[in-house]
């Protein structure tokens, strides 16, 4: 038989319990807007609605979920995902410390018991058994199964589920199955437009307006490229190392090739053709 517990009940076996202000951002993360997305969250927040973010790379969505947890004062818990994910370590184990064992919750329980927001980046590398357990919070019913516990965690109303992933890169064994899918409000996120872009870069690297343009005017021509020799085009976060490294007078070249070329690709060819189009520019 499972057992209900409320998000304010403490844990048996001395369990290691998340303190939520260890993860509370204090200070608010530079994001500027690009859509409806603000606007499209908290909605889903206030209803108890879990969100998918869709989109390429380094687009933005990670500083998104920064904001949003201290735009709404919650604690905010990241997991990046990849392919060794398991299911107990998003719900936590058993150890054996010191000659006794000890319940460890995992991130996913951890935000849970505190309220806060989940964020699990890049969904589609975990194993499959994940969605198993993010399936029943991501319904109606809103709870987390311990089976190993034999515990069912109630997920208090300010709790956030958030998942991310990139429907552009996900090869046709990693897509999210609509059984998934299905269960979330999508937000799209794109590249932002190139003003916004400039903006963006100009203040995260402190970079001259000049510059930044050629930045952008590259990162378009290595995302037409995509397809084509490149899996993925230069994202907004790769301008914004470029300009930071340029702004600390590292040659323009040379900043591009480390902080976007190499980036991008390991294949000669392609890094020729890049530091080309650099050069084309700078």
């Amino acid at each position: 038989m499972f057992r209900r517990s409320m998000a304010s009940k403490g844990t048996s076996l001395k369990a290691r319990v998340l303190k939520p202000e260890s993860s509370l951002i204090q200070k608010e993360p530079y994001y500027e807007r690009v859509g409806e997305e603000i606007a499209l969250f908290e909605a889903a927040y206030s209803s108890q609605l879990p969100v998918l973010l869709k989109g390429p790379t380094g687009c933005g969505k990670t500083r998104f979920m920064e904001y949003m947890a201290w735009r709404l004062k919650r604690p905010l818990i990241t997991v990046s995902c990849h392919d060794d994910l398991t299911a107990a370590d998003l719900v936590g184990r058993y150890l054996i410390t010191n000659n006794e064992t000890v319940w460890v919750d995992g991130p996913l329980a951890k935000a849970v018991r505190c309220g806060g927001i989940c964020y699990l980046d890049e969904v589609v590398e975990a194993r499959k058994d994940t969605t198993v357990v993010i399936h029943p919070l991501a319904d109606d019913r809103r709870i987390l199964t311990m089976e190993k516990r034999g515990e069912l965690l109630q997920a208090p109303k300010e709790f956030v589920l958030a998942l991310s992933y990139n429907p552009g890169y996900q090869s046709v064994l990693k897509e999210l199955k609509q059984s998934t899918r299905q269960r979330f409000v999508a937000i799209e996120f794109k590249y932002p437009a190139p003003e916004l872009e400039r903006k963006i870069i100009v203040t995260e690297a402190g970079l001259e307006t000049g510059d930044a343009d050629k930045l952008i005017k590259l990162a378009h021509m290595t995302r037409n490229l995509k397809g084509n020799g490149l899996d993925e085009g230069a994202s907004t976060r790769l301008l914004v190392h470029a300009g930071k490294l340029m702004a600390r007078g590292i040659a323009p070249r040379v900043a591009c090739n480390g902080a976007i070329a190499e980036a991008l690709t390991d294949d000669p060819e392609m890094l020729h053709a890049v530091n080309e189009l650099t050069s084309a520019l700078f």
